[in-house]
């Protein structure tokens, strides 16, 4: 029964991971369209009525984005999920740099929140309210919020501020030497 429960830990980031890539893949392949679901609270959750609404844009079949958006609702944010077929034209409309592009993307109190970029940082960016189009993590990385190790393992990234010109610069470094 532990080896049984040991594997299914070990295995669950590798298929979410899995799930996140051919949905991305499916995305950029399948027509734009999108169905919005209601606001959702996680279900013992703190609503900060400070913090703006975070909407979600992600692929109906991406495992870890519900996990991220779920992190969000575990540090207050109130969530809307949207899911869409097509990701391009949201993350086009938003200025995520080409290059810097995760599995979904977020707008959250005017600014785009490109990934798994940790709730603690975007609250920096809406205490701070620097002028820039918003944050990006680029890719999945292992131990990002979503992407959390059976082992605690943290994966070093780093997570960009996207300045109005769409160039970047580090905000936040996490992980083993961030």
């Amino acid at each position: 029964m532990n080896r049984i429960l040991s594997l299914s830990l070990l295995l669950t980031p590798v298929l979410l991971a899995t799930a996140c890539a051919r949905a991305s893949e499916e995305a950029v392949s399948s027509p734009a369209t999108a169905t919005a679901s209601a606001v959702e609270a996680t279900a013992g959750a703190t609503i900060y009525r400070e913090l703006p609404l975070a909407i979600v844009h992600k692929t109906a079949s991406c495992g870890c984005c519900g996990v991220w958006a779920d992190h969000l609702k575990a540090a207050g944010f109130a969530v809307e999920i949207r899911d869409t077929d097509d990701m391009h034209p949201v993350k086009q409309r938003l200025g995520v740099p080409a290059g810097k592009a995760s599995c979904h993307t977020a707008e959250i109190g005017g600014y785009v929140v490109e990934g798994h970029i940790p709730a603690s940082d975007i609250k920096r960016l809406l205490k701070e309210r620097p002028t820039a189009r918003g944050l990006v993590l680029p890719g999945m990385p292992a131990g990002s919020p979503g992407m959390e190790m059976p082992d605690g393992h943290v994966q070093p990234y780093t997570v960009e501020l996207v300045l109005a010109d769409g160039s970047t610069q580090p905000f936040a470094q996490h992980g083993q030497g961030g």
